[in-house]
């Protein structure tokens, strides 16, 4: 049967990001279309992450495809969510996944910044795929907060690939993820939240883990 890849870039990233495109080479070279879906759908405004997880699921179907996910960053928390919720999902590669996200966030905008975005409903936050800034509502956080990762326990392979000098979502997210679910793998990375600098080893992994164990139904890639 055949796999199924699809890359979910970061919040306030595109399809054309660096790893994207990295991912997106690697898997062409070796005759794999990577998917990798517009998660901004021209209305950054309203992004949310519950509007993430029905446009990727709306992608997934029919389920019987198997599927792995590739997340960076809020993609890797959006990845988290869907594999909890669909089947077809058989692996997740997670790369520095934004756990906690409001909780390590939110602190860096500032107090007096978080009361007026509450206050008038918007913000502009600096948005890398657009090499600008772009308004956010705040019904954003509204949203988000109804997500509580404790309740995340479907049993599925899992790699986390995370930079122990991540400046955004420090590694100990990960660490606190994977305490409890003994299905899920962290390699500890010398990078910092890009990962810019370590894609080859990220890819070496990558591969090994889509290409263990046989039993589960993943094909080979190599």
């Amino acid at each position: 049967m055949p796999c199924r890849f699809i890359y979910l870039h970061g919040f306030a990233s595109s399809p054309e990001s660096f790893k994207a495109q990295y991912f997106a080479k690697k898997f062409e070279h070796l005759g794999y279309p990577l998917s990798i879906p517009d998660l901004n759908q021209d209305d950054f405004f309203n992004l949310t992450l519950t509007r993430q997880i029905h446009q990727v699921t709306a992608l997934l179907n029919p389920e019987s495809v198997p599927t792995i996910l590739i997340g960076s960053s809020f993609g890797g928390l959006t990845a988290a969510w869907l594999a909890e919720q669909c089947v077809g999902i058989e692996r997740l590669v997670l790369l520095a996944p934004a756990f906690d996200f409001t909780t390590h966030w939110l602190p860096k905008l500032g107090e007096p910044a978080l009361r007026q975005w509450k206050k008038t409903g918007e913000m502009d936050v600096y948005h890398y795929g657009y090499q600008r800034s772009a308004r956010l509502s705040y019904a954003f956080i509204q949203d988000i907060q109804q997500y509580d990762e404790a309740t995340i326990s479907r049993s599925l392979p899992t790699l986390i690939l995370h930079g122990i000098h991540d400046e955004v979502i420090p590694i100990e997210a990960s660490r606190h993820y994977r305490q409890s679910r003994p299905w899920v793998s962290l390699q500890e990375l010398d990078s910092d939240h890009g990962l810019a600098d370590v894609t080859e080893a990220m890819w070496r992994s990558l591969i090994e883990f889509c290409n263990r164990p046989p039993e589960l139904g993943v094909p080979k890639v190599l």
